[in-house]
């Protein structure tokens, strides 16, 4: 019986060995080399059977081997940066293909509003940037890596802190209460805006700033970023696009095998820059000098070093792609782990990633795309606030710690000093704990259709739902008022969720050989909804527990219970474009967006958002064919009309509110004719590209005129309510210059070097304006009480710092002002006039060097840091600034907001140095290794004397935002990180 199977076993093994060698025989090996133009190899290019999942890349000097069936007729050849090629194979055994790397500057394909657009079709000003452009190091956000690429777009950090919100600004800024941030839209899916993080507002120590919406992405998944900056270009997103869109398109699996991309990195960051305060010996020194008998008790201590440390991030990033032409994959895993440079703040990110491409049918007509991200962020924040008081931030109460003073006593216990007396940082930095988790789905699905090669239907439902959780305490052992022998906790939980719901439907066609037509309509539905919940007390029996755990504790007058439901909003919209091309000479491109929204008055449901745009392409005319300069020259003109309604939910409404007592009453009055702000914009611009499209750009000229102001001013008493909306009368008007240049100035087998700049030149003013005096920029820190430093005037730029004009000191020390102080001055702005960026990029060989920097000019930080925090009134008690010592002022001078502390911004920074090593191929195993290093924020240059000239600590009154104002924020951090990238 036994013999009678092995005999059986070894016939069937003999018979798969010969249908195997049958199959082999029928078969045939494919071999050849890829190149480039220059004949240079290009390792890792993916080749596929075309039809099949069979194939394989090349090797490290090229060449390629695959085995095709016998009914296989052609190759798909792809890399990334050159057209992707089709190789007939038939009756062949060998074949060498020459990859055409694409023009940059004329046949990329740029995303615009639901669709895209080859460069040389745009109309529009838009800017694209590519994942091989972006900015290198550690970047929590998306908007980092773009930071100086773009000429009329401004970033700069709210704060150094982990995870925290950034400015951005595209074309300068135009609303002076609803939000100025740009649109996000990723991948068709535009965002809310908001993160869902609970806020916490502890006792004496204010509010941490915002996180930044954008979180959760993971930078590695992101192919592309587009900048939309004119009107013609946003006007398809109608009421929700006048401060610009940003379009971040992430990364797509590609036809062949599957492929694995591997990543690591990690670096150290510390201080990029201390202020200068006294040590104990200056101090003391001090002490005799201005003949003060006490304030020295015998230390030398550096409260600053403190509570800093090396900061240590690692980040990993894993992606698995491939596929065929009628179903491609990406999948992608992230784990980023960054330390702050202030003890006990970082962020943790883990991410993930899902996309598909499919099609069905035979004919390939059906198919659905679909994306999926899922992050999960935890922020451990430290008590370093916008607006703390008289005993300030961690940063705050480090620079302000007498130097003389011990941190810690002799038994190593940390020096706590009585109630009222200055907080030790340290001692602040132990007993505050505050960790903000937020859970992070974004989904969408896109079922199409394609009715033949002109007609395309398309639907995207999309659902980006957010749940945050935060846990926040103060131990009862500090000296801060309010919290000393009491303890104080905080939890709140936060739901934000919106819905999407569109459907297009597109048509392109070529209607004559002279003339292309292509058109798309649409209809979109978004719902907003975002609530919240949140428990505060304070009064606990024990800080051995956390007081998160125990908030049953504390009595019910001690205790706090709040929740909120913002009314939902709604947006339900139409829109169309259409796009005229003839003989690739003269485009023409109009859109028409309607907008219906909630958020608006009942007469004012709807809002009309058209654009036109048009373009020359000079260099398609036979006079300038043949021109030894040009490569591309071409004329654009546009102009159109959006909105903003970045404004509450609910503003145009009666609203109610619980009183103390459990009753309802009206907090702000319905305002029927409340329409969104309006925003016209002018636009001409030039492209160019000379030496063989090796050096290109271009110019822009812009005017944006903004109109029906949105602004909320307290309810004329005796009135029912607090609050009430209008749209102020008056106009921003933004004009100014974009410059964009790139040039390939070597360009060899061996030897490479491309350099880009970009500029831009910006006028704001606020004119026609008729409406009551608004005051924004709150001051904080003692002896400023509710002072201001800005004001919105007729005829001025937004922000304009409004202060008493200090013109120095009398013989007894004491300030003089002009006007003795009676008056306050319209003075400068801290709007920057000149903007630029420059980088530059240098290869040998396997060794490539690139660099960025970017700056601006023209503008001025006030420095409340200095103002309140460092005076030299403090001397005898508190630390000073070093630079006061040897002033003419005297100590008995009193805090005062004046131009004193408005100081020059100007600033260049190098931001980017980033060395490479391009290993290449490693065995059979290892494909495309590189290793590298990045260092950030190496030097800045500026006579700015506070942390960094690039600040906006958020110092808004009543909701009219603020800018350009300093006061003890998060410090910016130097970083040097080392990577590693490999494929498989």
């Amino acid at each position: 019986m036994t013999k009678s199977r092995l005999i059986k076993n070894l016939f069937l093994c003999m018979l798969l060995f010969m249908v195997q060698g049958i199959v082999n025989a029928q078969n045939k090996t494919i071999t050849g080399k890829i190149t480039d133009n220059s004949g240079v190899a290009i390792p890792g290019a993916s080749v596929q059977v075309k039809g099949t999942k069979s194939g394989t890349t090349a090797d490290a000097d090229g060449t390629f081997k695959v085995s095709v069936a016998p009914g296989a007729t052609a190759l798909l050849v792809t890399f990334i940066g050159y057209t992707p090629q089709e190789v007939n194979i038939a009756n062949k055994t060998t074949v060498n293909v020459k990859l055409v790397q694409e023009n940059t500057t004329l046949t990329d394909v740029v995303v615009v509003g639901y669709g895209t657009s080859r460069k040389k079709d745009l109309t529009g000003a838009v800017a694209s940037v590519k994942a091989a452009e972006f900015n290198r190091g550690i970047t929590t956000a998306p908007d980092q890596l773009i930071q100086g690429k773009v000429s009329g777009l401004m970033i700069l950090n709210n704060s150094g802190a982990p995870g925290a919100a950034a400015t951005v600004r595209i074309r300068g800024a135009s609303s002076v209460r609803s939000g100025n941030q740009p649109l996000y839209v990723i991948d068709g899916v535009p965002l809310d805006g908001r993160v869902a993080r609970p806020d916490v507002n502890v006792t004496t120590i204010g509010q941490t700033p915002d996180a930044n919406p954008l979180n959760f992405i993971n930078s590695s998944d992101i192919a592309t970023m587009d900048v939309l900056k004119d009107a013609s270009a946003t006007a398809i997103y109608g009421s929700r696009g006048a401060n610009g869109v940003i379009i971040i398109t992430t990364k797509k699996g590609t036809p062949g095998p599957t492929r694995l991309d591997v990543s690591y990195s990690a670096g150290a960051s510390n201080i990029m820059k201390k202020l200068k305060v006294l040590n104990g010996d200056e101090y003391r020194s001090a002490l005799k000098q201005y003949n003060l008998p006490a304030g020295d008790f015998g230390s030398s201590s550096d409260a600053m070093g403190a509570i800093l440390r090396t900061g240590i991030t690692q980040n990993i990033g894993l992606a698995m792609s491939g596929g065929t032409e009628t179903g491609r994959y990406r999948a992608s895993f992230g784990m980023m782990d960054q330390q702050g440079i202030v003890k006990k703040s970082g962020l943790k990110k883990y991410t993930a990633t899902l996309s598909g491409q499919n099609k069905f049918l035979d004919s390939k007509q059906l198919g659905i795309d679909y994306n999926i991200m899922a992050a999960q962020t935890t922020e451990q924040l430290a008590p370093i606030t916008n607006n703390a008081g008289f005993e300030g931030n961690l940063i705050g109460q480090a620079l302000q710690w007498n130097p003389t003073q011990p941190i810690k006593n002799a038994d190593g216990t940390v020096n706590i000093l009585a109630e009222g007396q200055p907080v030790n940082p340290l001692g602040m930095s132990n007993a505050y704990d505050d960790k903000a988790n937020i859970s992070y789905i974004l989904a969408s699905i896109s079922p199409y259709y394609k009715f033949n090669d002109n007609w395309e239907y398309r639907m995207l439902y999309s659902v980006n739902h957010q749940n945050g959780a935060r846990r926040s305490q103060v131990a009862s052992f500090i000296n801060l008022a309010g919290v000393s022998n009491l303890g104080q906790a905080y939890y709140g939980t936060s739901e934000l969720l919106t819905q999407l719901f569109n459907n297009t439907l597109s048509f392109n066609k070529q209607i004559t050989s002279s003339f292309n037509l292509n058109a798309v309509v649409g209809y979109e539905y978004q719902k907003f909804d975002y609530a919240g919940v949140s428990i505060g007390a304070k009064g606990f029996p024990t800080y051995a527990l956390s007081y998160t755990d125990i908030l049953q504790s504390p009595t019910q007058a001690n205790t706090t219970i709040s929740s909120f439901r913002n009314p939902s909003s709604e947006l339900q919209s139409y829109f169309g474009r259409v796009s005229l091309n003839f003989k690739d000479k003269y485009l023409l491109t109009g859109t028409l967006r309607a907008d219906g929204s909630s958020k608006f008055g009942s007469n004012n449901k709807y809002g009309y958002f058209p654009s036109f745009a048009g373009k020359w392409n000079i260099s398609n005319e036979e006079f300038l064919k043949q021109s030894s300069v040009f490569n591309n020259l071409a004329v654009r003109v546009g102009y159109g009309v959006t909105g903003n309604q970045e404004f509450p939910a609910g503003a145009a409404q009666e609203q109610y509110g619980l009183g103390p007592s459990g009753g309802a009453g009206l907090t702000n009055v319905a305002n029927p004719n409340l329409k969104w702000e309006t925003s016209k914009q002018f636009n001409a611009g030039i492209d160019f590209s000379i030496v063989k499209n090796r050096i290109y750009g271009s110019v822009d000229y812009f005017v944006k005129n903004t109109s029906n102001l949105l602004f909320s001013f307290p309810a004329i008493q005796p009135a029912p309510a607090s609050s009430y909306w209008i749209n102020l009368p008056g106009n921003v008007i933004n004009n100014g210059v974009e410059l964009q240049l790139k040039g390939e100035i070597i360009k060899n087998r061996d030897f490479s070097w491309s350099v880009g700049a970009n500029a831009t030149f910006l006028h704001n003013k606020l004119k026609d304006y008729s409406g009551p005096p608004v005051l924004t920029g709150s001051i904080s820190g003692q002896g400023v009480s509710g002072a201001t430093a800005q004001r919105l005037a007729n005829g001025y730029p937004l922000n304009t710092f409004y202060v008493r004009k200090f013109e120095g000191f009398d013989d007894k020390g004491q300030g003089i002002y002009a006007d003795n102080g009676n008056t306050l001055y319209y003075l400068t702005n801290p709007n920057p006039k000149t903007l630029f960026g420059i980088n530059t990029e240098v290869a040998y060989k396997k060794w490539v060097l690139g660099a960025s920097a970017h700056g601006a000019f023209g503008f001025q930080v006030y420095n409340n840091t200095a103002n309140t925090i460092l005076p030299i009134g403090n001397l005898g008690s508190r630390n000073i600034a070093k630079a006061l010592l040897g002033s003419k002022e005297d100590l008995s001078n009193p805090i005062t907001v004046s131009s004193r502390y408005l100081e020059n911004g100007n600033f260049m920074k190098l931001d980017n140095l980033t060395l490479t090593y391009n290993i290449g191929n490693v065995g059979k195993v290892l494909k495309n290794a590189a290793v590298y290093v990045t260092g950030q924020n190496l030097f800045v240059i500026t006579r700015y004397s506070g942390f960094d000239p690039e600040v906006n600590t958020d110092k808004s009154v009543n909701g009219v935002t603020s800018f350009g104002i300093e006061y003890t924020p998060y410090p910016t951090a130097r970083s040097v990180m080392f990577g590693l990238l490999f494929s498989l």
